[in-house]
């Protein structure tokens, strides 16, 4: 049998449609909302990568079974019961966080809210506010762990926490951190422009690369920043050090003018960035000769 007609038998024997009825075209516009709906709540979940990661196995099956590869297609069969228990295993926090607001009122949100094209992640009142914030903790010396939103969620983490949702302001996120106070000790989440909580729990780095003279903040921050693509910003109690965690890579003693210029690209980001990545003094010049702005300057 040749190529284009193993190509052909293939098609006809999963895609043949004799007649088409009212009650079809319903159950086809059921199964692609229903679809759509997991599509976008994968891609608001760590799992992603990993779905994709199953939608290329697929495609190397199909071509298997196109070139009638069959030792590909028995050793996959046999895999398959014991497959559907492992991703059963792997997904099993965002399962259980999808079935837990399945009835909630958010759960079609996805359908009916439209990419954010060139929107920006957060104001530059909410940026010039963390930044004021960030500038008078790490004066004062006082620890802080605020984590930006971006595209996963981190409503699991919020959840751990004490709800907030209030509008992002140098005043609030200050007092929160404020030793003593109780809702200092944890994370802050920010969603677009605001805190939704506070005295989050997130998740610590097993990494052994990370310096032991850095302890819980920066190891939660580091740990967040590996499952999910949250920009977190940790503010040192005992030096007073700002570092930042993303894409798994934590960089360390920067100053206020270059968080600035990275918000700034965060602000407009759509898809992760590797400015983390680089060796030490690859910095722009530019980064380097830009004066902290006299909005961050002034207190």
């Amino acid at each position: 049998m040749s190529f284009w007609q193993n190509i052909v038998s293939v098609f006809h024997r999963y895609f043949s449609i004799t007649t088409i009825t009212v009650i079809d075209i319903i159950e086809i516009i059921i199964i692609a909302v229903l679809f759509y709906y997991l599509l976008t709540w994968f891609r608001r979940t760590r799992a992603w990568s990993l779905f994709k990661g199953l939608i290329f196995i697929l495609i190397l099956l199909m071509l298997a079974a196109i070139f009638n590869l069959n030792t590909i297609l028995w050793l996959a069969s046999r895999v398959l019961s014991v497959g559907v228990i492992g991703l059963i295993i792997i997904f099993q926090p965002e399962l259980r966080h999808a079935l837990e607001s399945l009835g909630g009122r958010k759960m079609f949100r996805g359908l009916f809210t439209t990419d954010r094209g060139n929107k920006k992640r957060f104001s530059d009142k909410t940026m010039e506010e963390i930044l004021h914030a960030v500038t008078d903790l790490s004066r004062d010396r006082t620890g802080a762990l605020i984590c930006i939103e971006l595209d996963v969620s981190l409503s699991e983490y919020e959840h751990t926490g004490i709800d907030v949702d209030a509008v992002v302001s140098s005043e609030l996120v200050e007092n929160i951190f404020e030793d003593k106070t109780p809702l200092h000790d944890g994370a802050v989440i920010v969603r677009d422009d605001r805190i939704v909580a506070a005295t989050c729990y997130l998740p610590m780095s097993s990494s052994r690369t990370l310096n032991k003279k850095y302890g819980t903040r920066h190891r939660a921050a580091l740990g967040l920043s590996e499952v999910t693509d949250a920009f977190t910003i940790v503010v040192s109690e005992e030096t007073g050090a700002i570092s930042v965690a993303y894409g798994g890579e934590l960089k360390e003693d920067m100053q206020i003018a270059e968080l600035k210029n990275r918000m700034i690209e965060i602000q407009n980001l759509k898809g992760r960035i590797s400015w983390l990545i680089r060796r030490e003094g690859g910095e722009s010049e530019d980064a380097e000769r830009e004066e902290v702005p006299s909005e961050v300057d002034h207190k």
